[in-house]
């Protein structure tokens, strides 16, 4: 499968730009992916109460890095993956037509773009990330 597949409105290719990793212990979880891949993590500025850090996983900037944080709740399970859209209002829409459910909905991350979290029609959960810095 072409992982370069693009739509035919846009010319925002649908790939994989960033997972997270949910951690009952943060620093127990930083310290099996550094030792496993060798990846570096460090506090993302203003997420210090979330426990949210950075995974730089020391690939070509066409790689995506992630981010590894404290679990929400005991139901986030697994490793989400976001995948880039060109608008997550219309993509939203569009699991949503598809039979897929909005889990999260929109949500700004300042500077930065907009995401949100969906499931498939297997249950399978991933974000979508929109990317736009005048987000607030």
């Amino acid at each position: 499968m072409n992982s370069n597949v693009q739509t035919e409105k846009n010319s925002i290719p649908a790939n994989i730009v960033w997972f997270e990793v949910p951690a009952d212990d943060p620093q127990r979880a930083r310290k099996f992916y550094s030792e496993l891949f060798g990846w570096k993590s460090d506090l993302m500025p203003g997420a210090e109460a979330m426990q949210y850090y950075h995974l730089d996983t020391g690939g070509p900037d066409a790689s995506p890095d992630g981010g590894l944080m404290k679990r929400q709740n005991p139901g986030q399970r697994g490793i989400t993956n976001y995948i880039a859209v060109a608008s997550v209002n219309e993509s939203v829409a569009k699991v949503q037509k598809l039979g897929g459910t909005v889990c999260m909905p929109k949500t700004p991350v300042q500077g930065m773009g907009f995401f949100a979290i969906c499931q498939d029609t297997e249950g399978n959960t991933f974000g979508i990330w929109e990317r736009a810095e005048n987000a607030k």
